[in-house]
């Protein structure tokens, strides 16, 4: 559990008052961005409501990927998603944020006063002055492959079956692993497991892959020392079982040269599929299911509304962390204005400043 301040508050829904809950800033998702903006807002004397359809902070982090290792984080050369959420949560508590978790924003509607009304899914209200949307891809889920049959063997339990993530790493040991695709998470999950799964097959439909040039030397490495095998140029094409229990991937070159990889699990990662939900019906300037903002300050076409992270985007966009987290600040420093008009702000380092409680 991620270590909070006393006078955090976690909230999911009913049972919470009918006056509105009034704030500075809204911020819409919990993932690693969003808690980093609550850290940059409240450096600079704003208060936080942050809200999420997830019933934990995280988002993708949390729900997609916890073991996931994390390695262009400043600072760490290698971090757990989940530890980093951890660290952000901690980092975050000390300006007392108050959660409202396992529900989605389903209207926002300028108010007279030129503030922000969020009405959320289980009926909560916030009135805030800005409005941070930090909400990832949105609504996602993991790209399924058409495959007959598919579902048959989702959802069998820990290491066998098809999983669209790792959770924990320890379900795969011992076991007969098949990996899908070419991009970083089907290369980091093969580095991962290689030596914990008793054999790991990594299937991608081209010689070249997508993912980190340091990834791919390592997986190659790998390869050459008989950890993985890397099967190329081959598609995914059907699958197989005993008595309900996957045993085979059965796989496909464009020629229909046909391989049967031995497997009891089978690792898909072929992307998220993204749904920005209520958010593409808020009159805000879309581009390709992103929101289009002002690379300097992220605003939006919206005054007092704002959008970081993966869903933001602008010429030369790099969909990084340490990006989102360099647009958190940006986004901070441009509302400042809108609650506390007329206030000079006289910018110090945190290194002269210091955070509140802290040593």
């Amino acid at each position: 559990m991620t270590p909070i301040a006393p006078e955090t508050a976690f909230h999911e829904g009913p049972g919470e008052p009918e006056q509105p809950a009034r704030t500075d800033v809204a911020v819409i998702g919990a993932g690693p961005v969003g808690l980093f903006a609550v850290f940059e807002l409240g450096m600079l004397k704003m208060r936080s409501v942050v809200i999420d359809a997830l019933d934990v902070i995280g988002g993708q982090c949390a729900a997609l990927y916890p073991e996931k290792p994390i390695y262009d984080i400043p600072g760490y050369p290698r971090v757990g998603a989940a530890e980093l959420i951890e660290r952000l949560g901690e980092q975050a508590a000390p300006f007392g944020p108050d959660y409202h978790l396992g529900q989605r924003v389903e209207t926002v509607v300028r108010t007279e006063e030129e503030r922000w009304r969020l009405t959320t899914s289980k009926g909560t209200v916030i009135d805030a002055k800005a409005v941070v949307i930090a909400a990832g891809v949105g609504a996602f889920g993991p790209n399924r492959p058409p495959l007959a049959g598919i579902e048959r063997y989702e959802g069998q339990g820990p290491g066998v079956g098809v999983h669209y993530l790792v959770a924990r790493k320890e379900d795969f040991r011992g076991r007969h692993v098949v990996v899908a695709g070419g991009g970083d998470s089907a290369l980091d999950w093969t580095i991962e497991l290689a030596g914990i799964a008793d054999s790991i097959m990594v299937v991608h439909r081209r010689d070249r892959f997508r993912g980190a040039p340091e990834s791919v030397s390592r997986m190659k490495a790998l390869a050459e020392a008989g950890a993985v095998e890397i099967v190329t140029p081959y598609q995914l094409a059907g699958l197989d079982g005993e008595d309900g229990r996957l045993t085979t991937v059965i796989v496909k070159t464009l020629d229909g040269e046909e391989r049967r990889l031995q497997a009891d699990a089978l690792l898909p990662f072929f992307g998220l599929s993204m749904n920005l939900g209520p958010i593409a019906d808020w009159g805000l300037n879309l581009e390709k299911s992103h929101i289009v903002v002002d690379q300097a300050t992220c605003a939006t076409n919206a005054p007092g509304i704002f959008a970081i992270g993966d869903i933001a985007t602008y010429p030369h966009k790099l969909k990084l962390i340490l990006s989102g987290f360099s647009e958190a600040a940006s986004a901070a420093h441009a509302i400042y204005p809108l609650v506390h008009p007329g206030e000079v702000l006289h910018f110090e380092y945190s290194t002269t400043k210091g955070v509140p409680g802290a040593a």
